[in-house]
């Protein structure tokens, strides 16, 4: 499985970028992004800048990096601060799945 890693553009020389993401600092192929500039979030895989992020975006997908690493490692506290709105909340059903669901019930030989 191949994350896509949020980093902000430190500099460009042609078209690679040295990007940041926390204390990492990599050359990023930045060729499918000309109108990238120094200050600016990419998401990028596997070496390359695939797409201009917003800072928010870039948060939140630091964010969601982060809790998952603090799943991989057990640690229930970061994991219950990182998902707040899913903790304590019923899971609810598409309205498709609802009504299949629904559908279901009525008729279980269906």
């Amino acid at each position: 499985m191949c994350l896509g890693i949020p980093m902000r553009i430190e500099s460009i020389e042609g078209w690679t970028g040295l990007c940041r993401a926390g204390d990492d600092l990599r050359a990023i192929d930045l060729s499918l992004l000309p109108d990238a500039r120094p200050g600016d979030h990419v998401l990028t895989f596997l070496g390359a800048g695939r797409r201009r992020l917003d800072a928010e975006e870039a948060r939140q997908i630091g964010e969601a990096l982060a809790a998952l690493d603090a799943a991989m490692r057990g640690d229930a506290d970061a994991i219950e601060a990182a998902f707040a709105d899913l903790v304590g909340r019923e899971p609810t059903l598409p309205p498709h799945l609802a009504a299949q669901l629904a559908s279901d019930r009525e008729d279980p030989a269906a």
